[in-house]
C-alpha cells in the first residue's frame, strides 16, 4: 500500500469520527432533547419557622454546631418538652429554653417611658389606651412592661424582651428599688411616716419598704418612697391601712434610671452604659 493511500484511509476515519458528532449536534437541533432525570419539588420554607440551632444561636447563647450538640444531649427545651432532634423547628411563639433559662432570637431591647394619665399598664386588648400604643414604634422586638403603674399613675415604666433583666425586678429579696413622690389627701403624722419606715403587719404579712421621707420644700402630703416591689398596689395597701386616700402617683426612678430628657407621654432606648449598670445591680 502507498503512502498517500494510506493517508486516505486514516482520512477517512476521521471523517467518520466527526461525522457522529455531527449526528448529535443536529439531533439536538431537531429538537430530540436529552431526557433529564425529575427531582422532587421542594418544600416551601415557612417565614414563621426556624431551626432550633438557629433560633439558640441567634438568641447569642452559642454557635449552631454547638448549639447541636447541647440538643442531643437535652440541654434544650420547647414548649416545656426536652427536644434532641436534628433539624427541628419552631415557631417565634415557641417558649424555648436552653439549661432552664428561657432564650429569645430577637436581640434584647430596653425601652424607657415616662407614662401620662389614663394608660393601663396591660399587653392586653380590648383595655381602651395602653401604654403598648404609647412605645408601638420603638421596635419591632415583642416587648413588655416591667411591673405596672395604674391607669391614673404617671412616670417611669420600663419594657423589655430580656428575661435575666425582668428577674432581676421580680425577685422579692433582690429586686430593683422604684422611687415614687405620692401626695395624700392630706398630711402625712410623723409617727404614721415612722410607722411605715420601721414596717408593720397587714392582715399578718409584713410590709416594708426601703425609705420614706417628706419631700424638702413641699407640704407634708407628698413624700418620696422607695420600694423594690414591681406594682404600686403596695403603696395603696401601706396608705389605706393608715387611712389616706392616694391622689396621685410618679414613679420618679428606677433604680439609677430617672425622667430627665423624657418629656410625659415620650420614651427612649437605654443606653448601652445603663444596660450595663441596669445588669450589675
Amino acid at each position: 500500500m502507498s503512502r498517500n493511500q494510506d493517508s486516505k484511509g486514516k482520512g477517512k476515519g476521521k471523517t467518520s469520527g466527526r461525522g457522529n458528532a455531527n449526528s448529535k449536534t443536529d439531533s439536538l437541533a431537531r429538537g430530540n432533547a436529552p431526557v433529564k432525570k425529575k427531582t422532587a419539588a421542594s418544600k416551601p420554607s415557612n417565614p414563621d419557622e426556624m431551626r432550633l440551632n438557629k433560633y439558640i444561636a441567634n438568641s447569642g447563647i452559642c454557635s449552631r454546631r454547638e448549639a447541636d450538640e447541647n440538643i442531643a444531649i437535652g440541654l434544650v427545651t420547647v414548649n416545656g418538652k426536652v427536644v434532641t432532634e436534628m433539624g427541628h423547628k419552631v415557631k417565634r411563639t415557641d417558649e424555648v429554653r436552653y439549661d432552664g433559662q428561657r432564650i429569645t432570637p430577637e436581640p434584647s431591647v430596653y425601652v424607657l417611658l415616662n407614662k401620662p394619665k389614663g394608660f393601663a399598664t396591660t399587653t392586653a386588648e380590648g383595655k381602651g389606651k395602653t401604654v403598648m400604643d404609647l412605645v408601638a414604634n420603638a421596635t419591632n422586638a415583642s416587648i413588655k412592661p416591667i411591673g405596672r403603674l395604674g391607669r391614673n399613675s404617671v412616670g417611669l415604666l420600663l419594657f423589655t424582651n430580656d428575661d435575666k433583666v425582668v428577674q432581676k425586678f421580680t425577685n422579692s429579696k433582690n429586686g430593683v428599688a422604684r422611687l415614687f413622690q405620692v401626695e395624700l389627701d392630706k398630711n402625712l403624722k410623723y409617727e404614721d411616716l415612722k410607722k411605715i419606715q420601721e414596717g408593720f403587719k397587714v392582715e399578718g404579712k409584713l410590709v416594708s419598704v426601703e425609705e420614706i421621707s417628706y419631700i424638702q420644700g413641699e407640704s407634708k402630703n407628698q413624700v418620696g418612697i422607695k420600694i423594690k416591689n414591681t406594682g404600686n398596689t403596695i403603696l395603696r395597701t401601706i396608705f389605706d391601712e393608715l387611712s389616706y386616700d392616694i391622689v396621685r402617683i410618679d414613679c420618679v426612678a428606677i433604680g439609677h434610671l430617672t425622667k430627665k430628657d423624657i418629656p410625659r407621654g415620650h420614651w427612649k432606648h437605654l443606653t448601652e452604659q445603663e444596660v450595663n449598670t441596669l445588669k450589675m445591680i
